[in-house]
């Protein structure tokens, strides 16, 4: 299965980057894993409406999508690792996980996709739900695979 996460403008802070290339090479460990930082356009509703239609424009067909939304779902990482592990056991080749940016996202993108996932009910800047979110992932593959890791 392929993992592709989609976000507006590029990971400014070096360390956050650094953390996001390391959770990407842990992850390629188990799934083909790749990220598509798209132009950021300004934080007016004609800006959300142009990187939402720069995201959609990049989401392929048959692919089960998740958006980051701040009023998604919350799962626990047990339920992450299980919500991977059957979209792995009914076939899904690719699952794209949507960060929009500052402003969020248009209607238009929202209502698309399969998905809305919470990481937290705390307010996350956009650069660190990236990596939250690229942990969580490398840590719902280490639960599957009954691997250690931190707790």
């Amino acid at each position: 299965m392929r993992l592709r996460l989609i976000w507006p403008g590029k990971t400014r802070d070096a360390r956050l980057r650094a953390l996001i290339d390391e959770y990407l090479k842990r992850l390629s460990h188990f799934a083909l894993s790749e990220v598509t930082e798209l132009r950021e356009s300004p934080g007016t509703r004609a800006g959300i409406d142009k990187d939402s239609k720069r995201i959609s424009d990049r989401l392929p067909s048959g692919a089960a999508t998740v958006l980051l939304d701040p009023n998604g779902i919350q799962l626990s990482s047990e339920e992450m690792a299980a919500r991977v592990r059957s979209w792995e056991n009914s076939g899904i080749k690719e699952v794209v996980f949507i960060v929009g940016g500052p402003n969020g996202v248009s209607p238009e993108l929202s209502s698309i996709v399969t998905q809305r996932w919470s990481l937290s009910r705390l307010t996350l800047t956009h650069e660190m739900a990236r990596v939250v979110l690229l942990e969580q992932l490398y840590r719902a593959y280490t639960i599957i695979h009954g691997l250690p890791y931190q707790k």
